[in-house]
């Protein structure tokens, strides 16, 4: 009886690597990374615009500050002495339902509006209605709507922007600005937030919700990265790690253009 088992993913020989079929040396310099990230999740590749669109998702959610679960918990992990691995390990395993849940959530709910929509050749913004107030009544809130810090949160409109030039804003994107009409028609505004901008794009681009808070961990590796080095460099040992306390010190506002 064999002991081997199968995978698609990536095939590895003397002298090659091969990435879903491709070389891997033949894709470096020559496809971004939105593009590399697409091709090993899905298995084929995306074109450069669809590559420059997951390229802005894993930037719009790099780092949010010094104030998310991630970044508490690896920096409380790196104030004890832990190493790198461990301390960015810490802030990975806080990423769950309630800290970056809400992009695979939010594509859920967005699919059942839809869904709900075209089953009973009603509106999205009617279909939205109904199932917002059938969630209510069962406890269920909608992810991907609001926000604790921004009224408006200037990633997405960014984003939704990119992904019509992408030819990838469709029906959840549709159905999420539907929500949001809702929302407001009920005199509680709650805008898009990035969370929901990014949950609608990865499902009007086919992903699977699975794999959704994947791309969410990718975007905040470097930030968790960047908050671990500096608490190892500036910070004192078992410090209390008091959220909110801190006070931003970098660079002053600055642009591409400067």
């Amino acid at each position: 009886m064999s002991e081997s088992w199968p995978t698609a993913v990536t095939e590895i020989q003397p002298n090659s690597v091969r990435v879903r079929g491709y070389d891997i040396a033949e894709l470096m310099g020559n496809i971004s990374f939105g593009q590399a990230v697409y091709l090993i999740i899905r298995g084929e590749m995306p074109d450069e615009i669809t590559g420059r669109l997951m390229e802005a998702i894993i930037v719009s959610s790099i780092d949010h500050g010094a104030t998310p679960p991630s970044v508490l918990a690896a920096r409380t992990v790196a104030s004890t002495g832990a190493n790198l691995s461990a301390s960015v390990a810490a802030g990975i395993m806080s990423i769950n339902d309630h800290h970056g849940g809400a992009i695979t959530n939010c594509a859920r709910q967005l699919g059942e509006i839809a869904s709900h929509a075209n089953e009973t050749n009603t509106s999205l913004e009617e279909a939205a209605e109904s199932k917002l107030d059938e969630w209510k009544a069962a406890g269920r809130r909608m992810s991907g709507f609001g926000h604790r810090i921004h009224s408006a949160d200037p990633r997405t409109s960014r984003l939704l922007e990119l992904a019509r030039e992408a030819g990838a804003f469709g029906q959840h994107c549709e159905t999420a600005h539907a929500v949001e009409a809702v929302f407001a028609k009920r005199g509680k505004p709650l805008p898009i937030n990035v969370d929901g901008a990014i949950g609608a794009v990865l499902a009007d681009l086919a992903f699977e919700p699975e794999v959704m808070n994947g791309l969410f961990m990718i975007a905040r590796v470097p930030g968790l990265l960047a908050h671990v080095r500096e608490e190892q460099s500036r910070m004192k040992p078992m410090r209390k790690v008091i959220p909110g306390a801190h006070e931003y010190d970098g660079p002053a506002h600055r642009s591409l253009d400067s």
